[in-house]
Order: structure tokens, then C-alpha cells, then sequence
């Protein structure tokens, strides 16, 4: 089991945008952040249910491929399922749709918990307001031996790795400046000690970052955690 972090981020170490309307929550940049993600062919395939062969390959398919493969749980804030948009109205779903593409369960860190919600596909969102050594040992207890990926956004991603509790970190850096946001990377200097770190760039101009802690935390005794349930 590892503990991991996909997530896409700009030049300047932005991973939101801060130009979001109702008519476009994710702001008018989003597009221009995870392009090269999106156009990929397991992208279209797995959020878009595009089974046509659409959709780019090589470095950023590969790694699109891995963002999805062996996960058995997923954390994320309540940002990243749109609470913050829509924090009084219980008949908001999300905005992944009636199929959300995770397909396991999925904690969400929220100060308004609220009913557990099953989705179609094998997701179903719980909603928790605990810390995150305590949302890890939730999601661990459900995850069989899978991974647990902690999706974002970047505030919730900071204070996992600020805890300790992230063994293997994968940024794709678009080649973008957005100048406004929330960056990754404040307060966490020195994270690249202990780790491996390896990088690869695509044709799109994406850089693949990953630091993997070494040697790698395979059991879940270095997080202090146990199997003993939620």
C-alpha cells in the first residue's frame, strides 16, 4: 500500500485558478492547466467514457494510466467536490457527474459533514471533518491493500505532505504561468530530502516531477496506522 499524489500545477507552482464564475467554476485558465491531461486517450476513456481511441498517447497517457491504476481509496477537500460552491443545498452531488471516475470510496475533508452519497460506477463520497492522519486510517481500512491517493486540492495535499504522510509525489508542471492561486509548494522546504526524485518531460511540454520517498514506505507501521477499521 502507498500513500500518493498525482497532481498538475503551473510554472509558478499554482494548482488553482482564482477566476472561477458559475458559468465557469473551474475559471477560465483550468483548461490551459490540464490540457495535456485531458486531451489523453485515457482521460477521454475513463472521465469522458470517450471508447472511440480518441486522445493522445506516450508520456502523459502513461502517466494518466498510473494516476488511475491500483487505487483502492481517494481523499480529497470539499474544494475539489464543490462544496465550496454549493455548501447549503443537501441535493448537491458534485460536479463529476452521475458516474464520478473514481470508482472506490472517497473522503471528503469538510468542515459540513453530511449523509454519505453513492454514486454509480462503485464511488461513494463520505464527508468528514478530521484530520488527515485520521482520513488516511479511514481510507486504509476500506482500500484492501490498494493505494490511497490523496486527489487535492493543493491545500489538502500540502498538509499531507507537511504531516509526513505522502509516499510518492508526482506533479506534471504544465508550461504555464498563472501568477494567482494557491501554490503547492509553500511551507514545505526540504521536501525533496529522503526522496528520489525523477523527471521526464513530454511533447506537450509537460514536465513529469516525482519524488518517491526512499527507500520506499511499503507498510503502513511508517505512518503510524493500523487495519483495525474506520
Amino acid at each position: 500500500m502507498v500513500v500518493r499524489v498525482d497532481l498538475m500545477i503551473s510554472l509558478d507552482g499554482f494548482a488553482t485558478t482564482t477566476d472561477q464564475t458559475p458559468e465557469a467554476p473551474f475559471g477560465e485558465d483550468w483548461p490551459r492547466l490540464v490540457g495535456a491531461y485531458a486531451a489523453t486517450r485515457t482521460f477521454r476513456e475513463r472521465v469522458l467514457k470517450d471508447t472511440t481511441g480518441a486522445g493522445t498517447t506516450g508520456v502523459d497517457d502513461e502517466y494518466a494510466k498510473e494516476y488511475f491504476d491500483n487505487v483502492g481509496a481517494e481523499i480529497m477537500g470539499a474544494g475539489m467536490f464543490g462544496l465550496h460552491n454549493f455548501p447549503d443545498d443537501p441535493n448537491w452531488r458534485g460536479w463529476w457527474g452521475d458516474e464520478p471516475p473514481f470508482q472506490v470510496p472517497v473522503f471528503v475533508l469538510t468542515h459540513r459533514p453530511r449523509p454519505s452519497l453513492e454514486m454509480a460506477g462503485g464511488t461513494t463520497f463520505h464527508f468528514i471533518n478530521t484530520t488527515p492522519a485520521d482520513a488516511l486510517q479511514r481510507a486504509v481500512s476500506v482500500a484492501s491493500d490498494k493505494d490511497v491517493r490523496v486527489g487535492g486540492g493543493p491545500t489538502v495535499v500540502r498538509d499531507f505532505l507537511k504531516a509526513g504522510l505522502v509516499d510518492r509525489l508526482h506533479v506534471a508542471i504544465a508550461p504555464i504561468l498563472l501568477g494567482r492561486g494557491i501554490r503547492l509548494w509553500d511551507d514545505l522546504r526540504g521536501l525533496e530530502a529522503g526522496c528520489t526524485v525523477k523527471a521526464e518531460t513530454a511533447p506537450s511540454g509537460t514536465i513529469h516531477l516525482t519524488f518517491q520517498r526512499s527507500p520506499l514506505a511499503c507498510d503502513l507501521g511508517d505512518h503510524g496506522l493500523s487495519t483495525d477499521g474506520p
